[in-house]
């Protein structure tokens, strides 16, 4: 059986997608599961395993499935295990972040085998956005918390197995819906260290790896015969995000400091190599629901003003010329590590004394979600194409376990705008609150959007027919073939 060997950077950490919320639980466990609707290039959301939908009134949704759908196991596809795999996330079945996304459903009924109604407690614009492609996958039934062991979905790629901190191996779905894939097998190795990676990629013993690679690392493959880079813009956004109740970190004058003091144009042109675009917001480039650039507080790097901001919270510097000390948590991803340092020495300028802290991923997610930090770096991927990404990070109704509000911001007049935001029905009235949302957030500052990365994949020449998505999913596998 042919292989593809394909590199990523840490093991998923739930590959059912009720659970998983990393990158990587989404991207592999998107191959296993398939979801209602899935976006397309402009993050519209198309038929998938719903052929059509349509609401009644704004606090119905009636879901028309696809006919002859089957698990991996042969089990068709029905609606029950559609309702099961929404109600699972809600009715305390599972204990998950993404139940959130799903708090205003109030009912889930089977129609008929094919036909499924979710009633809404209040009109909820996002929840087809929840339903698609990354953010959902249709369990079976019955699918415990331990789904993600033994994964079965009805995608393209089956599970086959996997090892913690090893790898996760899947083989083609040679009964799949939606047509065989052409590659036969798929395994996942998990390489932590991205040196590593390039060198596996340069002798040709691995086959791809999808934004992983330094840019630095990139540009020293783009010649090596053998090789092929693929580069698009890329949905997801970097940020830096605060615990809010520290008290090194409670002053928003603090936190428009530590962004006055960082120096984006810099860090995209030297550790990024111009690949990537300054963020403003945590939603894409060109989203239409993203406040622009004038509409928002600037923070240009300014040691000055960070200074005078510093200042003004009463941090004066002391005999070593130090006015605030706090610690950076990082997993040990090389590209973080490089940014980390970067920024360490950009907030030195400025009196700010920061220790970095990195970890390997597990260590790293399990204390950020704990709020066992004073400020982290990490990236959104894919939850961040829907506006409801705010109310996920930063409502206060979303501390974890309810949500993915790590820094514990709590703003009632944003609430109040997410709230609005969320049964407006007009498009229009819909941006103009999330504009607000966004205004509110750049000066209180729980996080700061850094960037937008270019979406870059680096893959053998006897992989054909890879083609990228904005959101760097690994969905390229389902057409893409070796030769």
């Amino acid at each position: 059986m042919h292989t593809l060997k394909f590199l990523i950077e840490s093991s998923p950490n739930n590959l059912d997608l009720r659970q998983g919320t990393d990158s990587q639980s989404e991207r592999v466990g998107g191959l296993i599961y398939d979801p209602l609707v899935r976006k397309d290039d402009h993050f519209n959301l198309q038929p998938w395993l719903a052929t059509s939908w349509e609401r009644p009134d704004a606090l119905t949704w009636v879901f028309h499935l696809r006919d002859g759908v089957k698990f991996h196991d042969g089990k068709t596809l029905s609606a029950d295990d559609v309702a099961w795999s929404l109600q699972s996330m809600t009715n305390g079945a599972l204990v998950t972040a993404k139940g959130g996304a799903f708090a205003n459903v109030a009912a889930v009924e089977v129609r008929d085998p094919l036909t499924l109604v979710v009633k809404t407690k209040k009109p909820d614009e996002s929840l087809l956005f929840n339903l698609s492609d990354g953010l959902f996958g249709v369990v079976e039934r019955g699918a415990g918390r331990d789904e993600g062991q033994h994964p079965v979905g009805t995608g393209p790629f089956k599970f086959v197995s996997q090892v913690q901190d090893k790898e996760v191996v899947v083989e083609r779905n040679a009964a799949y819906w939606a047509g065989m894939p052409k590659i036969e097998r798929v395994r996942f190795e998990v390489v932590p260290d991205n040196i590593t990676v390039a060198l596996e990629m340069k002798k040709g013993s691995a086959d791809v790896e999808s934004n992983v690679l330094t840019q630095d690392m990139v540009h020293a493959l783009r010649d090596v015969p053998g090789l092929v880079t693929e580069t698009g813009p890329g949905a997801r956004v970097d940020y830096a995000n605060f615990n809010v109740n520290d008290p090194a970190l409670r002053d928003k004058r603090v936190r428009q400091a530590i962004a006055c003091a960082i120096d984006k144009d810099a860090l995209i042109a030297a550790l990024w190599r111009g690949h990537a675009e300054k963020a403003q917001t945590l939603l894409p480039r060109g989203h239409w629901a993203a406040a622009s650039e004038g509409d928002l507080p600037q923070y240009p790097h300014d040691l000055e003003r960070a200074k005078r901001l510093l200042d003004e919270a009463g941090l004066k510097p002391d005999k070593e010329g130090v006015r605030l000390r706090f610690t950076l948590k990082t997993s040990t991803d090389e590209t973080t590590r490089l940014e980390a340092q970067a920024i360490q020495a950009q907030l030195r300028e400025a009196g700010i004394a920061l220790s970095l802290r990195p970890a390997e991923f597990g260590t790293f997610y399990s204390d950020i979600t704990k709020g066992a930090f004073q400020m982290y770096m990490l990236r959104w991927i894919g939850s961040n194409e829907d506006p409801d990404i705010f109310r996920y990070t930063l409502a206060t109704a979303s501390f974890p376990p309810k949500g993915a509000n790590r820094g514990r911001f709590s703003d009632a007049a944003m609430d109040s705008l997410l709230t609005q935001a969320s049964v407006a029905t007009d498009e229009g009235e819909r941006r103009a609150l999330y504009v607000q949302v966004q205004q509110r957030l750049a000066d209180a500052l729980p996080v700061i959007p850094l960037w937008y990365p270019d979406n870059v994949v680096v893959h053998s020449a006897r992989l054909h027919g890879v083609v990228l998505n904005a959101g760097g999913s690994f969905d390229f596998l389902r057409t893409a073939e070796l030769r």
